[in-house]
């Protein structure tokens, strides 16, 4: 029972000494306060104070905080803070640390283990139908193309990707995943049946009915973009590549991918849920005497 007691006793040490760059939580708390008056970007001053030898003040608005010396230096030599003679300022890696100091906080070894790879996820609670129930699951929004497109504001505050549109293109990746139509660059160790002969060459005969049936729609998709329009829907939605990538691929100008992508999948979502069939009535000229026949 002691050795149990001492064995936990040292795992919650552990984890307590767990540090992301080298920095303890109770450190990584102290510099996260200094870098959050940080993050509006503006460059602050430092006050000497005469009470208190250790510490600085720092100008925040109209208020002052207390930072003590040796956190500064600290927030210096990690490459957070700039300092110079006109005060302080953050730098990019800052809000990445605050991400990984935020993941510290939370109990637990294995997720203050995993923060360097966290700070890149954007979890989020979901639920998904599994065997006729819905199951709890956690969504990673940054490892969707189009997650970052969904959140753009258009000049009007509205979504600049229709919701529509972006359950398009998911869709559209879905199918290309379920099509096994992604490229391979290591070899597939998965045993597999294959049907065809010695010497035969594969091919579809070789896919099962759903990967048949998931390259057929991405076909169907393809063709209801149109050729101008398939390739960059391809590029950014099953390929994953970046826009400005896509856009020096193409020769095209600056910010003009995300339009042709917009394009691209609002005819596709029209594709996926065509819109009902409007009724036309047809007009004929006639003399006053004139009567339609029934």
């Amino acid at each position: 029972m002691t050795r149990s007691r001492t064995t936990q006793g040292q795992k919650a040490d552990a984890a307590a000494a767990i540090t992301t760059a080298g920095v303890t939580r109770a450190e990584a708390r102290n510099v996260s306060r200094l870098l959050r008056c940080l993050l509006d970007g503006r460059k602050l001053q430092l006050v000497e104070t005469s009470s208190e030898p250790d510490s600085l003040l720092l100008q925040v608005g109209d208020s002052t905080q207390v930072v003590h010396r040796s956190v500064l230096r600290q927030a210096v030599s990690l490459g957070l803070v700039k300092q110079d003679a006109g005060g302080i300022l953050a730098r990019p890696e800052a809000i990445s640390f605050l991400r990984r100091a935020k993941l510290m906080a939370l109990p637990g070894e294995a997720i203050a283990d995993t923060a360097y790879a966290e700070q890149h996820r954007e979890i989020v609670a979901d639920s998904v139908p599994v065997e006729g129930m819905r199951q709890p699951v956690r969504r990673n929004l940054a490892d969707q193309p189009l997650a970052g497109l969904a959140r753009l504001k258009g000049r009007a505050g509205k979504p600049f990707m229709p919701a529509d549109a972006v359950e398009a293109g998911e869709r559209l990746a879905r199918d290309f995943d379920r099509g096994q139509l992604q490229p391979r660059v290591t070899a597939r160790w998965e045993p597999q049946m294959e049907i065809r002969g010695k010497g035969e060459r594969g091919g579809m005969a070789d896919l099962t009915d759903m990967a048949a049936a998931a390259r057929h729609r991405v076909g169907e998709a393809a063709d209801a973009m149109g050729p101008e329009l398939a390739g960059v829907a391809l590029d950014v939605c099953c390929f994953g590549k970046g826009l400005e990538l896509v856009e020096r691929e193409r020769g095209w100008p600056v910010r003009s991918a995300k339009l042709m992508l917009r394009t691209a999948l609002m005819a596709l979502a029209r594709h996926y849920a065509p819109p009902p069939p409007q009724r036309r009535f047809s007009h004929r000229w006639g003399a006053e005497d004139y009567r339609p026949d029934l």
